[in-house]
């Protein structure tokens, strides 16, 4: 049993050698041989503009067509990116390009002008490097609707294109620079996203608090389980007393972090994500993140289904034990597990014993794990 989930667990951490990130994103990989694009085009009827570019000229033109093609048949829907390969004249000849229809809001003079907006596009890395930042990407381009509200645009200059020209920086890089700041620390952090443990980063500028809320963010369970259960809830699954907050102060370098809890599960993943930051390589810094998330999320579904079990054996109960035991995330597993069986009394019981066992099993001193 514990030899096929060890097994398990590394096949979780490897990335498959044939990923696209493995060809054309990891080796010799570098920050600064990405190159990124943008451009932004106003869209009025059938009709492109283009308002901006940082594409060469003879790429510019390449990407309208295949614009004006997505829009033709309806595949840009406002509001909602979409990811592909785009091929345009550029080293990479292949690039991956989000782009989003930012529709303007109807006016009383205008009711029926349906799809006038700005068409906003996004250009580096890979189609499936993209798509494991789509959330952040969608985020990133709404952020500039506010400032597309006329077409003469004379804060071209001045607000959109400095932010467009941000958008990997912002919207992917974060995560890479998380890592960098607290390297082997990030255990801490892992922990503090799936036990929902809030993280209070102090002594530093708002960029980089920004950035561990969206690494948090990004490493969290919430809306991916089963039961999205409240923090509060969470909270008081296995204690009555709340966690304390995981602290993070920059004034020091490396940063001191203080209210530190991790467990063997997430100190497991640390290798994996400083071998990646050291490569300069967001992209599979978020599929490692991606894994953990699934391996965790796999081992939840696996606890309740033994919880399920054992409330006809004490076989299962027993199985149970060690399957806690083997995993190394017991202490997050309950607190998930008691939070979403609350009002299930005879699970309750049957996690109460769990509980009394892991803190039976830990050395003396330590948390549960």
């Amino acid at each position: 049993m514990f030899t096929s989930q060890t097994s398990s667990f590394q096949d979780s951490i490897d990335v498959d050698e044939k990923d696209d990130f493995d060809n054309e994103e990891i080796t010799g990989y570098n920050q600064k041989q990405l190159n990124c694009y943008y451009t932004i085009y106003l869209y009025q009827g059938t009709s492109l503009t283009l308002v901006d570019s940082s594409l060469p000229s003879e790429a510019e033109p390449e990407l309208r067509c295949y614009i004006s093609r997505r829009l033709s048949k309806g595949a840009l829907l406002g509001g909602m990116g979409n990811i592909a390969t785009v091929e345009l004249s550029v080293p990479e000849q292949a690039v991956g390009c989000y782009c989003c229809l930012l529709e303007q809001e109807r006016s009383p003079e205008q009711p029926d002008a349906d799809g006038n907006g700005y068409v906003v596009c996004l250009m580096g890395g890979s189609e499936k490097g993209l798509n494991l930042f789509r959330l952040e990407l969608d985020k990133y381009v709404q952020g500039i609707q506010s400032s597309l509200q006329t077409p003469e645009l004379q804060n071209l200059e001045t607000e959109v294109r400095p932010y467009l020209s941000r958008w990997y920086e912002e919207s992917v890089m974060h995560m890479h620079r998380v890592v960098q700041l607290v390297q082997g620390s990030i255990s801490f952090l892992l922990h503090a996203a799936l036990s929902h443990t809030p993280v209070d980063v102090i002594n530093t500028d708002d960029s980089t608090k920004a950035d561990v809320a969206r690494f948090i963010k990004a490493a969290s369970l919430q809306g991916l389980v089963q039961e999205d259960t409240t923090t509060a809830s969470l909270c008081k699954a296995i204690s009555e007393d709340p966690p304390s907050d995981l602290t993070i102060d920059c004034s020091t370098s490396p940063p001191t972090l203080s209210n530190t809890v991790s467990n063997r599960f997430c100190d497991e993943w640390i290798q994996a994500f400083l071998n990646a930051a050291e490569r300069f390589n967001p992209f599979l810094l978020r599929q490692i993140l991606e894994n953990f998330k699934l391996k965790a999320i796999q081992d939840m579904n696996s606890l309740k289904r033994f919880i399920r079990q054992a409330e006809m054996s004490h076989y299962a109960l027993f199985r149970c034990c060690l399957f806690l035991q083997g995993c190394g995330n017991g202490d997050v597993l309950l607190q998930n597990a008691q939070a979403e069986h609350a009002g299930f009394p005879e699970a309750c019981s049957i996690i109460r014993v769990l509980d009394e066992f892991l803190a039976e099993q830990a050395p003396q001193g330590a948390p549960a794990r």
